[in-house]
Formats: structure tokens, C-alpha cells, sequence
């Protein structure tokens, strides 16, 4: 049985908590999960200032070591709260390094015009 980690929606319209499970990944949204990992609440109560996360570190981790994939939201969770590192495995665009730079702009209209007439042919 695959297991995912995601968000399930729990409260009334325009007051939505989301519960971080772990749940089969051919389950429905809002299906019984195998374990509530935490609680994000995006809403700013009064007196507040911050969003609030209550989340159980030790069980996401251990569900990430036996396997269970994140659901890119999740990670996104998971990296602001340094308990996934940016740019891990399950980050959705790994970080690349980006290509050398051509700095001289005539190998750049050189290489522009080998591609016109090669497609001339």
C-alpha cells in the first residue's frame, strides 16, 4: 500500500484547516488516514501574527524514511519548517546548476545563424 503524505480539508467554508496525514495515495482527499501528522491552520487569528503548524517531526520523518512520497504542497510545509532541506528529493523542480554564460554575443549570432542554414537543407 503506497503511502502519501498530504493535506486533508477539515472546517467550514471560509474557515478551512488543513490536517497533515499520512494516507493511501489512491485514497480520496478527505479519506481515513493511516496517522494525523499535524495540524496547519492558514488563517491569522486576532492578537496573532503568524500562520500556526502543529506537526509531530519525529513521525513525518520516520513515514519519509519507510518511504511515503509528499504531495508538493507538503513539501513546500515541510521545507519552511527545515525538516526537509531545499532542493531535496522530493522537491518538485530540484535546483539545476544553471548553464556557463556566453559572454561574447557574436558566438551567440554565430551559433543563431549555423542553425538557419541548417535548416535550409
Amino acid at each position: 500500500m503506497p503511502i502519501r503524505l498530504r493535506l486533508a480539508m477539515h472546517g467550514k467554508a471560509h474557515q478551512k484547516v488543513f490536517h497533515l496525514v499520512a494516507v493511501n495515495q489512491r485514497a480520496r482527499r478527505d479519506a481515513r488516514p493511516a496517522e494525523l501528522l499535524g495540524i496547519y491552520n492558514p488563517h491569522v487569528s486576532p492578537g496573532q501574527t503568524h500562520k500556526t503548524i502543529e506537526w509531530s517531526v519525529d513521525r513525518i520523518r520516520y513515514w519519509l524514511q519507510v518511504g511515503a512520497a509528499p504531495s508538493k504542497s507538503v513539501v513546500k510545509l515541510l521545507e519552511l519548517g527545515n525538516i526537509l532541506k531545499p532542493g531535496s528529493v522530493y522537491h518538485p523542480r530540484r535546483t539545476q546548476p544553471p548553464p556557463p554564460p556566453e559572454s561574447n554575443p557574436k558566438l551567440k549570432l554565430a551559433k543563431i545563424r549555423e542553425r538557419m542554414a541548417g535548416d535550409e537543407h
